[in-house]
């Protein structure tokens, strides 16, 4: 634990008296790599923390919200997007010791619970695991984007309406060759030239 970082809090005041509490707000910059390659929020933004916490008889419960800008690129037409998320977090942070206690009576995931240290914790892991979780796996710049066109690449939104390209079946390539143009066929099945 980095005990300069802004993540770490001091729960010195709470003392061990479940029941004691306060709240915290604060802004603090975004870690780096806080998202995806496709969505994420910048590193270094400024990340609203609005916090509640209680000391209760096995550590610290922190709860509260997280929100913070996010920059994406839309899955479909590859659009910037700028926007923002708000999620909750509620995590317990155990007193030292109590972890061996809990593993010594069975619990297979003890090791893996956060854990005060000395009367700090670290809340960076619990808020990049919320938020990189709230992050949608596919972003788009709104739910109807009509996406690229397949075939020229301009944005489906952006073009003019009944945009399309003309393309033929390369299974009937061979059979458009036997008719040349000027022997093509009128109405009534006859050639053109013998009408």
């Amino acid at each position: 634990m980095n005990a300069r970082s802004p993540f770490v809090i001091s729960t010195h005041d709470l003392g061990r008296q479940p029941g004691l509490m306060r709240e915290l707000n604060r802004a603090v910059p975004a870690p780096a790599d806080l998202g995806t390659d496709v969505i994420a929020v910048p590193a270094g933004a400024d990340l609203e923390l609005a916090l509640r916490l209680e000391a209760v008889s096995d550590g610290v419960l922190v709860t509260g919200e997280v929100t913070g800008p996010v920059r994406a690129e839309c899955s479909r037409c590859l659009r910037e997007i700028d926007d923002s998320v708000t999620v909750d977090i509620s995590e317990l942070y155990y007193y030292p010791g109590k972890r061996a206690e809990l593993a010594k009576e069975g619990d297979e995931e003890a090791e893996d619970l956060p854990e005060l240290v000395g009367d700090q914790l670290d809340l960076e892991p619990t808020v990049r695991d919320a938020v990189v979780l709230a992050l949608p796996f596919r972003p788009l710049c709104r739910p109807d984007c009509a996406g690229l066109c397949p075939d020229c690449g301009v944005r489906l939104d952006d073009a003019e309406p009944g945009h399309h390209h003309e393309k033929l079946d390369p299974r009937w390539s061979a059979l458009g060759s036997l008719l040349p143009d000027a022997g093509q066929t009128g109405p009534a099945g006859e050639r053109e030239e013998e009408r």
